[in-house]
């Protein structure tokens, strides 16, 4: 088992002149200590105008300032929006060489096409076309990654002619792909295209048993036609997390900001009118949160088994990893036995206070990873001599690099 940690870069209202350069600085010392503490990931998002729910609208910046601040620990794009309104292939093909690069090889890219109508809108990109738009984008950039020079594109929505695109990554062929995935349909459509599944559903331990195996049948089925020239097969989950040796104080410091992190983006995906500038979501949130299953006393039931969701009378409420070492030790196991690969925690949520993350990630480093750090680089070596042949296979599937025209050439400038 693998562990991230992950950012949105939280702040609910009200906000304070100095707020968000605090929140990114403390970000950054939460991601050098878990570096140290032997945390294999970090994973970043890309949204914008999302006010309180994400801050994070320049993941490209921020992790590069981490990769000079870090060693070990891998970086992840979780994710960068592939729609071309949002960013064009060229520009992410360069940011991801770069920042692999800068890094020493530790970037993992994740991609996704965006769901919430204030960034959609707000970019001029229709929903109906947003999934065809990030195919064309991923085909794009991972050809770019690997094509000296890139042949071109002519597709509906990218068209560029050939150039050579610069720098190159320096994991070979590219850095391993994921996307982003709310629903059991695009963990399969990731399985088919060869690329790890980030899943943000906080599903159960027992549930994630039917994704993962869906998962791995489809990635070694004849359906697997890689989005790029190399597959990932990796699935990860991501969960609320706060550790203390006491469970009530566990829930004091860690329930309101994991039920935040799952309200605001509620607000922005499901439920919610926002009005820019003017909607205070923290106050909301107070005032509704029980109605759309964020009840606080059904989920700081003590003496519990940890689970994505606790129930109270049929009513639920999201818990996730909010407890002590030996609860959250049992609520991983089962995903080790469902073979999730990796969780991702989210600490940095809501109100939820810097000195008490750092607390968190120190308290699970000691006391709940080595029983699965221990076992993972055995797991995953096994993992890939199972699943080489069936890898093999669904390369050869993937149409292979391309030249341009041997006579292309640009001139310089117009000529008379």
């Amino acid at each position: 088992m693998r562990f991230g940690i992950f950012y949105e870069h939280q702040l609910p209202r009200p906000w304070g002149e100095d707020d968000e350069r605090k929140l990114l600085h403390d970000a950054l010392e939460q991601i050098e200590l878990a570096d140290r503490l032997g945390i294999d990931y970090v994973w970043e998002v890309e949204h914008h105008f999302l006010e309180e729910y994400s801050h994070s609208s320049a993941p490209e910046v921020f992790l590069g300032a981490v990769s000079q601040r870090t060693r070990r620990i891998r970086l992840g794009h979780g994710i960068v929006q592939l729609p071309v309104n949002f960013n064009h292939p060229a520009r992410v093909a360069e940011r991801i060489a770069t920042l692999d690069l800068l890094s020493n090889g530790r970037v993992d890219f994740g991609t996704g096409e965006a769901s919430s109508e204030v960034e959609l809108a707000g970019f001029g990109i229709e929903r109906a076309q947003k999934r065809n738009q990030w195919t064309e984008a991923i085909d794009t950039i991972t050809r770019m990654f690997v094509e000296e020079p890139f042949a071109g594109y002519d597709g509906t929505y990218v068209k560029m002619p050939p150039r050579n695109v610069v720098p190159k990554p320096m994991q070979k062929p590219h850095p391993p792909l994921w996307v982003a995935c709310s629903r059991r349909e695009t963990i399969h459509m990731a399985a088919e295209k060869g690329i790890g599944a980030l899943s943000f559903s906080f599903i159960e331990p027992a549930e994630a048993t039917a994704w993962v195996d869906d998962y791995y049948v489809t990635l070694t089925s004849d359906a697997c036609v890689p989005a790029g020239f190399a597959v990932n097969p990796n699935l990860a989950v991501v969960t609320p997390f706060m550790c203390h040796r006491d469970e009530e104080t566990a829930i004091d410091r860690g329930l309101d900001g994991g039920h935040f992190f799952g309200y605001s983006l509620g607000h922005y995906y499901v439920f919610g009118d926002h009005r820019p500038g003017n909607s205070v979501i923290w106050d909301e949130f107070q005032q509704n949160r029980a109605l759309f299953g964020f009840d606080r006393d059904v989920a700081a039931q003590t003496d519990v088994q940890l689970a994505a969701q606790l129930f109270q009378q049929a009513l639920g409420s999201s818990r996730g990893a909010i407890g002590t070492p030996e609860q959250i030790r049992e609520f991983i196991r089962g995903y080790e036995r469902a073979g999730v690969d990796q969780v991702v925690f989210v600490s940095q949520a809501g109100r939820n206070s810097h000195e008490h993350i750092c607390e968190s990630l120190e308290l699970f480093a000691a006391e709940v990873m080595p029983e699965f750090a221990e076992a993972a680089d055995e797991r995953e070596r096994a993992k890939a001599d199972r699943l080489g042949p069936f890898i093999e296979k669904a390369l050869a599937r993937r149409e292979p690099p391309r030249r341009p025209p041997g006579d292309y050439f640009v001139r310089a400038a117009l000529q008379p």
